[in-house]
């Protein structure tokens, strides 16, 4: 009998994990509500600079009461876990598939031009696939113009739900520490101080640069000192490999459990259906900017872009229920090198520098995004200069955009910013989108690893590098040790 395709089996998983959390919110027991706590009144200090000094002050913060319902209370308690360790899984193997895989693909090019001429491409095709994400975006948002005529009530609703959460306060905080850190703190943290430490937190930049400063050494050494450090990579990257095969048999369940836990944090329906025109379209285009990914696979690769995606979707949907580029990334991997065809010293290069620098779908967001607040709050204030600075400003925030769930929403305050957007609106801004971000949030992080599949595809092409897949399974030699 034939077995399933994974992709099927990871597909059946969200749609059940989604039909899960609908069906047991829709049931008197799973809708009611119960408290999960009650936070005092109480008073704290607060400290501003006025006139060049530091004025303390008491602020009242009032009694709150932690309310949410049932379903939520038990899938965040029952469900939510397993789809944390899959996760959990994922990330604990994506250091260690990078250094092997990365140090390995370096060594085995034999020749540091190579190297440069790899990065080269790597670099003009992710900045050109940005441009074209943020421009796809910004036609889109001013042919429809979604924030045109919102009602005057639901932004004030907007405003009072979502203005003084912690979640946007979170978001203005961490924009306001990347912008105060420097306009080269970018290029320098790329430069690791203590690699043990760039393992530990999982900084990528850090971590492939310490590859390709270990490959190239490696090159520039006699090959009878080099090849038993090569050997023991190469074997790593064959552990690693076969340890992402096996964590796969699980994603079915980790989706399901995943999905429903998104599914029941969506708190307001109502305010989800007043920002559908802005969600449709991010949507919209989204699926612009996938049909110029396939056409380019069609174009410049000759695949088929209905294989191309076939072998990719696993990718996708694990992109879609964990809004990490990062958590996705050794899927990715495997699915580029061993069901699409791409050479291991490539894909090694190309996906890592992706997942951390390529944000095609964060970038084409923040257009529309940016654009949707003015047209909302500042509708005088949209030009064509405007539109321009956002073109740029989106293409540099994409480089420092981090490969984790809503640090697009993070960048876009820069964004706002860089055109002279009033900082006291910035909360109402971010609240106009807050609601709805992380559906979109998943949707644009499909379109990042797609983008990033594509542009190892290409590359791969251009050197000679793409050849025919060889795929493997978790159980090949399990008949010889079982």
């Amino acid at each position: 009998m034939k077995k399933m395709a994974l992709h099927w089996k990871i597909l059946i998983g969200m749609v059940l994990g989604i039909l899960f959390s609908f069906i047991l919110l829709s049931t008197s027991w799973g809708s009611e509500t119960v408290v999960l706590k009650e936070i005092p009144a109480s008073q704290e200090i607060v400290q501003e600079i006025v006139n060049g000094e530091v004025v303390s002050s008491v602020k009242q913060v009032d009694a709150k009461i932690v309310k949410t319902t049932r379903a939520e209370y038990f899938i965040s308690r029952w469900i939510k876990p397993f789809g944390t360790i899959f996760i959990n899984l994922l990330k604990l193997i994506a250091v260690p598939l990078i250094l092997a895989s990365l140090i390995k693909g370096v060594s085995d090019l034999k020749d540091i031009a190579k190297i440069k001429k790899m990065g080269l491409r790597t670099i003009s095709i992710y900045v050109v696939t940005t441009l074209v994400a943020i421009i796809i975006g910004l036609g889109i948002v001013n042919v429809i113009k979604p924030g045109a005529g919102m009602p005057q009530e639901t932004i004030e609703k907007i405003k009072e739900k979502y203005a003084t959460s912690d979640g946007v306060s979170d978001k203005l905080n961490k924009a306001a520490a990347q912008k105060d850190a420097g306009p080269l703190q970018a290029l320098v943290d790329i430069f690791p101080k203590n690699i043990f430490q760039s393992l530990g937190d999982a900084k990528m930049l850090q971590i492939i640069f310490f590859a390709l400063f270990v490959g190239i050494c490696l090159l520039l050494i006699p090959e009878k000192q080099a090849k038993p450090m090569i050997d023991i990579f190469d074997s790593l990257n064959e552990v690693v490999m076969k340890m992402v095969d096996l964590i796969m048999l699980f994603a079915p369940y980790a989706v399901f459990a995943l999905l429903a836990n998104v599914i029941v944090a969506f708190d307001d329906p109502e305010i989800l259906m007043k920002l559908l025109s802005y969600g449709l379209c991010v949507v919209a285009g989204l699926i612009l900017m996938i049909v110029f990914y396939l056409t380019l696979v069609s174009v410049y690769a000759k695949k088929s872009p209905f294989w191309f995606l076939k072998q990719i979707s696993p990718a996708q949907l694990l992109a879609f229920s964990t809004s990490s580029s990062a958590a996705t990334l050794p899927v990715t991997m495997e699915r580029v090198e061993e069901h699409v065809g791409v050479d291991k010293e490539v894909s090694g290069f190309v996906l890592p520098v992706g997942a951390t620098v390529n944000m095609d779908g964060t970038s084409l967001y923040q257009a529309i995004a940016a654009v949707f607040i003015m047209q909302v709050l500042t509708p005088n204030a949209i030009t064509i200069e405007v539109q321009l600075i956002i073109v740029f400003t989106a293409l540099l925030a994409s480089i420092g955009s981090a490969a984790v769930p809503s640090a697009g929403m993070v960048m876009l305050v820069i964004v706002l910013e860089s055109v002279g957007f009033d900082p006291a609106l910035l909360p109402i801004g971010l609240a106009l989108i807050f609601a709805i971000d992380r559906p979109l949030d998943m949707c644009r992080t499909v379109v990042n690893v797609t983008g990033d599949a594509t542009v190892s595809m290409l590359v791969a092409k251009s050197l000679g590098k793409l050849h025919d897949p060889k795929p493997k399974n978790w159980d090949d030699n399990y008949e010889a040790v079982k």
